[in-house]
């Protein structure tokens, strides 16, 4: 049957595909408009598949929370070029995918690309939208947080996020002290709040590394130990957040900068995730 301009731009106003791709698809969906949608579904998955090996990094960072600040979620959506985060529809995909985790907030990223979003899976959008721009698209990191008061933070750039999660705030406006934290999160990348929470391999390692090092020194074997652990005790100092020199006053630590601010606030979690 003949194709014409009228069903090619309906065509392209339901699904924001390319005329030529519209029209491809409707010839070869003899009209059927749901078939032609179909084809074009499956055009974007066979893009999606060639273009599996390909480096996703650049992208944006979403960040959306509640009302009374108690919780928070956060995402990043990742594709191949600048050009293309910049996109109004790669922007507009990420912000509805934070909507939906926000709302449903699934237990993983997979949950979420499973999760609908209209009639299709987030997956299926992520797919449709390969097929439109022709790159490579992907959620790289999901994460959301629960506290008595969670301060958003996004870098410059979107390329970067933090959450922090603040305790002590016992009613008062923290988030000034809640974005400090979380700047000096997004420039510092600390592995932890505090030493406690350091993954034991982690204090394993760097007892080991000590130890190593102090030998390739020549130290004498009987204070080996004691020169490990005090590198252990320099490592949480420069590597967890409270430990670490506030980077806006080196003359404090970030605990006792929260704790002049108000007596007692302090960290209880936080979130950091970036593009690239």
């Amino acid at each position: 049957m003949a194709i014409t301009a009228q069903d090619v731009n309906k065509l392209r106003q339901q699904t924001g595909a390319g005329m030529m791709d519209c029209k491809k698809a409707l010839t070869e969906a003899n009209g059927d408009f749901e078939a032609a949608i179909d084809i074009l579904r499956k055009k974007g998955q066979k893009v999606s598949a060639s273009r599996s090996d390909r480096e996703t990094s650049e992208g944006s960072v979403f960040v959306k929370t509640n009302d009374d600040a108690t919780e928070s979620v956060i995402i990043a959506l990742n594709c191949e070029t600048d050009f293309v985060a910049k996109n109004e529809e790669f922007q507009a995909l990420g912000q509805s995918i934070l909507n939906v985790a926000f709302e449903n907030r699934p237990a993983s990223i997979d949950d979420l690309k499973g999760t609908k979003l209209g009639d299709l899976t987030i997956n299926e959008k992520i797919v449709e939208l390969i097929g439109k721009i022709g790159e490579k698209l992907e959620i790289s990191a999901y994460e959301s947080l629960k506290g008595e008061k969670v301060v958003p933070y996004i870098h410059a750039g979107s390329k970067l996020g933090v959450l922090v999660a603040l305790k002590g705030s016992n009613g008062d406006d923290t988030s000034d002290a809640g974005r400090d934290v979380a700047m000096q999160i997004a420039a510092m990348n600390p592995v932890a709040v505090d030493k406690d929470e350091v993954d034991q391999s982690v204090v394993d390692r760097e007892i080991e590394i000590g130890k190593e090092q102090a030998r390739a020194e020549g130290k004498p074997e009987q204070i080996i130990e004691k020169i490990a652990q005090g590198k252990l005790q320099k490592f949480f100092k420069e590597n967890t957040l409270l430990n670490q020199a506030f980077v806006k006053d080196s003359s404090l630590s970030v605990a006792k900068y929260l704790d002049s601010v108000k007596s007692g606030l302090t960290v209880e979690a936080f979130k950091r995730i970036s593009i690239g």
